[in-house]
């Protein structure tokens, strides 16, 4: 069987099978209809996939990397190597990068994209709520990342349905230790504290889910020897998020 890897899949051990993900599980059909699917291209014309999520019927959130010449979005999806009558698929108007996003810091790497429509809210499209900004995550506190992954940027191979993993909060110091450019500021770090080795690779931009509100966006881990990942701390950037939704 092939490694097909879910969204980031960093609780995957190198060498082992989608179904040896710790913690990963198919989730029902539709019951998570915030999710997007993002297709773009690039002034190169190659061709990518990302995550992201609906927090407002003609906004959705995602990694400032994942910004193409040309992008769609899919709503509505649960298998997305199908057509499913409960997809909406819709251009992206604009897209808005954190005006400091910096790729080599990986810094502020959070990305608004305004469609050219309003999506249909049904019961497959729904959109996610967003913490308070005296909301917080804590060390500890057990939280859930969904997806459909690839298994490599050149040879995109996505899961049928979409997946879903636990992670848990860690200790900042944790992903300091790590990654020299990483902030606690604008940052959170999760992951499984009893994964010492994990592969990396897949889409970014997926919502890191506390409580039924996303906490933060995926945006980079390491392809080897620690098994967390860092995501954008969505509370940091509820100005940011607010300010540009008002836009025309």
């Amino acid at each position: 069987m092939p490694p097909v890897l879910i969204l980031l899949t960093f609780l995957l051990p190198l060498g082992a099978g989608a179904e040896e993900i710790i913690g990963g599980h198919e989730v029902k059909p539709h019951s998570r209809p915030y999710m997007a699917f993002i297709k773009s291209v690039d002034i190169n014309g190659k061709k990518g996939n990302c995550g992201g999520f609906l927090i407002r019927y003609n906004f959705v959130l995602t990694a400032a990397h994942c910004n193409g010449s040309s992008m769609t979005v899919t709503l509505g999806a649960h298998n997305i190597m199908t057509r499913e009558k409960t997809q909406q698929v819709i251009p992206v108007e604009k897209a808005i990068p954190h005006r400091d996003y910096n790729p080599k810091a990986r810094s502020n790497d959070i990305m608004l994209l305004k469609l050219k429509r309003k999506a249909k809210r049904t019961r497959a499209v729904r959109s996610l709520s967003l913490p308070s900004r005296y909301d917080r995550v804590k060390p500890g506190d057990v939280c859930h990342l969904a997806g459909w992954g690839s298994n490599s940027t050149e040879n995109i191979l996505l899961t049928a349905g979409l997946q879903e993993v636990e992670l848990i909060v860690q200790e900042d110091q944790k992903c300091k230790n790590h990654f020299r450019h990483y902030s606690k500021t604008t940052e959170i770090c999760a992951g499984d504290p009893k994964k010492a080795k994990a592969a990396f690779k897949g889409d970014s931009g997926g919502p890191f889910v506390c409580d039924n509100r996303a906490y933060g966006v995926l945006a980079y881990g390491k392809s080897k020897r620690i098994a967390s990942a860092v995501f954008m701390k969505v509370v940091h950037f509820l100005p940011w998020i607010t300010r540009n939704m008002k836009l025309p």
